[in-house]
């Protein structure tokens, strides 16, 4: 069984392009971390909306750090990466652009009852 944070990151790479990133380019890499010392990486590569990912840890534009726990919260529509980079609960690194223009591929909210 797979969890919602690599669901969503699978999901992402099978679409392969995304029109709404079309005029994005660059690389997002998000460290995950499990509460220990262990650290989980994605990378995402943007060339004018074709999606790529990657689990190497790799010089990215963009940085994104969260806990795991929280990340799943993003990665089901039950938190929003806008409002946890304004209240500090994800922590962004290089151009914050790629991660206002990566936002959209979150899930919005669940609907009532989900």
């Amino acid at each position: 069984m797979t969890d919602v944070t690599t669901t969503f990151f699978e999901e992402l790479a099978a679409r392969g392009h995304d029109p709404a990133l079309a005029k994005v380019t660059g690389t997002i890499r998000f460290d995950l971390a499990d509460g220990g010392a262990r650290r989980e990486r994605w990378l995402i590569t943007i060339t004018k909306g074709d999606v790529a990912l990657s689990r190497r840890n790799a010089k990215a534009d963009c940085v994104v750090r969260a806990d795991r726990v929280f990340f799943d919260r993003l990665a089901s529509g039950r938190a929003n990466a806008l409002a946890a980079l304004l209240r500090g609960a994800i922590d962004v690194q290089g151009d914050r652009g790629l991660l206002l223009a990566f936002q959209h591929t979150f899930p919005g909210p669940p609907r009532k009852g989900e």
